[in-house]
C-alpha cells in the first residue's frame, strides 16, 4: 500500500520479513514492517418498545439504503464505545449497550463488523450529517428491500430469533448467503 515508509522515508520492499512465512511491506532503510489489516467496524441494533433504530445513508457505499448505526472504530476507543459514538454520530441517540450480538468477517472489503444491541431511552432522534433521516420502525413495517447491505439484514433477522432468550452465541457469517 505504501511506496515510502512514513516514518523515515525510505523505499518499501515486499519481502518475507526474518521470522515471518508472510510476504509484507517492509522499509529498506529502517526495516519496519508495515502490516495490512482488516479494518474494525462496529454497530448496534438500536430498540425503543418493539421498534429498532435504522438510518438512511447520506453517504457512499448505497446512499439512500436503510442501516443500522454503524462505522469505523476509531483509535482509542473501545468497540462498544464505537457503536455508541456512530449512533450518536447518525441518529442523534446513545443507546445503553447490552450485549454482543454478532461478528461478520467481510474479507472481500477487508473488515470485522461487530454488531451489539442496545436499548434507547426514547423515540427523539436527530440525523447527523451522514444520515438523510433516521427512524423506528415495527418489525412489520422494516424496509428489507432497502437494507444497505446483508450483514443489516443478517443482524436484524438473528436479533430477532434470539431477542428474548438470555444466552446466545454471537452470530456469524451464514453459510448459505452470499454477500
Amino acid at each position: 500500500m505504501y511506496s515510502f515508509c512514513p516514518l523515515c522515508g525510505a523505499g518499501i520492499e515486499r519481502r518475507v520479513p526474518q521470522g515471518d512465512a508472510v510476504e509484507r511491506d517492509v522499509c529498506s532503510a529502517c526495516e519496519r514492517i508495515h502490516y495490512h489489516n482488516p479494518r474494525v467496524v462496529v454497530g448496534v441494533v438500536a430498540t425503543w418498545q418493539e421498534q429498532v433504530l435504522l438510518c438512511r445513508r447520506a453517504i457512499e457505499p448505497r446512499r439512500g439504503f436503510w442501516t443500522i448505526p454503524a462505522g469505523f472504530l476509531e483509535i482509542g476507543e473501545t468497540t462498544q464505545a464505537g457503536a455508541r459514538r456512530e449512533s450518536r454520530e447518525e441518529a442523534g441517540v446513545e443507546p445503553e449497550i447490552d450485549r454482543l450480538l454478532a461478528v461478520y468477517e467481510l474479507v472481500h472489503v477487508e473488515q470485522v463488523l461487530l454488531v451489539y444491541t442496545g436499548r434507547l431511552e426514547g423515540p427523539q432522534l436527530a440525523p447527523g450529517v451522514e444520515s438523510l433521516d433516521a427512524r423506528l420502525f415495527a418489525w412489520a413495517d422494516i424496509p428489507w428491500d432497502e437494507l444497505a447491505f446483508p450483514t443489516v439484514r443478517w443482524a436484524l433477522r438473528y436479533y430477532e430469533e434470539v431477542a428474548d432468550q438470555p444466552g446466545y452465541a454471537p452470530h456469524t457469517n451464514p453459510s448459505d448467503e452470499r454477500l
